[in-house]
């Protein structure tokens, strides 16, 4: 026989008779006061895990069914495929201006401030601030909302 996880009582079926919980789903703890806990992972676990591999995660959040109709994690998603896109393009441009300087010693300093960008984004996102990027935050902002 179960047992209600909030009330004690004996439950038969999936709901207690006395205060009307669903047994067998005891309250996540996991997210963290302030966190929406869906049928997955946590909202801001979700959130943070967009920037991990940028184009790639970005797109698998927004393809999968629990994730795609919460519009904080399209923000993020959206947000890290175009930080990544913008990374990419700036990163070619650069690495071309500073080859043909003559100043390859400057080349890692991209990845490395590249790197820094999306492990800054990742942990904001994980404590649930939205941080909003110039230029890109907005676009987002637009592509989350249709």
């Amino acid at each position: 026989m179960a047992f209600c996880a909030t009330c004690g009582a004996a439950v038969e079926g999936q709901f207690c008779a006395k205060c009307g919980s669903r047994v067998g789903a005891a309250p996540s703890a996991a997210a963290g006061p302030g966190f929406q806990q869906s049928e997955g992972l946590a909202e801001n676990v979700a959130a943070a895990l967009c920037y991990v591999l940028g184009l790639v995660t970005g797109i698998l959040f927004l393809i999968l069914t629990p994730y795609n109709k919460n519009p904080l994690i399209r923000f993020h998603a959206f947000q890290s495929i175009f930080l990544n896109v913008a990374c990419i393009v700036a990163s070619i441009v650069l690495n071309m201006v500073f080859v043909m300087l003559h100043m390859w010693t400057l080349l890692p300093l991209i990845s490395l401030g590249i790197l820094g960008i999306f492990i800054y984004m990742l942990v904001m996102a994980y404590q649930g601030k939205t941080i909003v990027l110039p230029v890109i935050g907005p676009l987002a902002q637009q592509q989350a909302r249709n």
